[in-house]
């Protein structure tokens, strides 16, 4: 435990569609998935409006219509092609930052009392191949990812991000954007910021709940500060 629910706040952040911009990756990945099963990829929004489920729940809600282990074995190939493309070439699988996250995760962590987590759909090996490709790991102090929990919106994942942290709830906020990290959010009692750049648009987030909605990273200091989670 690195603090106490009396004396630190934690800000916990969804990756993909937060942090970074995965989508070229994704929408690749997914196109092997489908053509492996021999489906059509659904146009572009659709597809990306799944991100931040794990992927069996991702796949199943892509492809209602068919039996549950054909979504298994979507999500199978799709690890696959993921993996095979960061094998191929390294450098071109790690998905770059959004302007400005670098300078926010950096000016939130000399920020005395705030601690920073990650809470995302993607398994730990990847959040893995992510956080040491830009040297993020140590800005951290808990990582939750899709391996030992139930995919988001249940709050799992934030349960353990408090618990490992020494935050209480009150004190503690969840930065995505998803309808599903702003439910995760609210289900785990935490304030919940939307970020509109991502992969469900403002309006969405809006409807989930989100105490706030921000447009760049260079608003998220102040919609923290207005939650009472950091200095103003």
């Amino acid at each position: 435990m690195t603090g106490s629910a009396m004396d630190c706040r934690l800000i916990v952040f969804d990756v993909d569609g937060t942090l970074v911009d995965s989508q070229h990756l994704i929408l690749a990945s997914m196109q092997a998935a489908f053509d492996f099963l021999g489906e059509p990829l659904p146009p572009r929004e659709t597809a990306l409006s799944v991100v931040g489920l794990s992927l069996p729940e991702a796949m199943g809600t892509l492809l209602p219509h068919l039996p549950p282990e054909d979504a298994l074995r979507a999500a199978d190939s799709y690890r696959q092609h993921f993996l095979a493309r960061r094998l191929e070439n390294a450098a071109e699988s790690v998905p770059p930052l959004y302007p400005g996250a670098l300078d926010a995760l950096e000016r939130l962590n000399a920020t005395p009392e705030t601690l920073l987590g990650v809470a995302t759909g993607k398994a730990r090996r990847g959040l893995d191949h992510l956080l040491d490709a830009y040297d993020l790991r140590q800005l951290f102090v808990t990582l939750q990812t899709a391996d030992g929990h139930p995919s988001k919106p249940h709050p799992s994942m934030l349960l353990s991000a408090l618990a490992e942290s020494g935050a209480t709830p009150g004190c503690a906020a969840m930065v995505g954007d998803t309808e599903y990290d702003i439910a995760m959010g609210r289900a785990a009692g935490m304030r919940t910021v939307g970020v509109a750049w991502g992969y469900h648009p403002r309006d969405r987030l809006a409807a989930a709940g989100a105490d706030v909605v921000i447009d760049g990273f260079a608003e998220l200091d102040a919609a923290l500060a207005s939650l009472g989670l950091v200095p103003a």
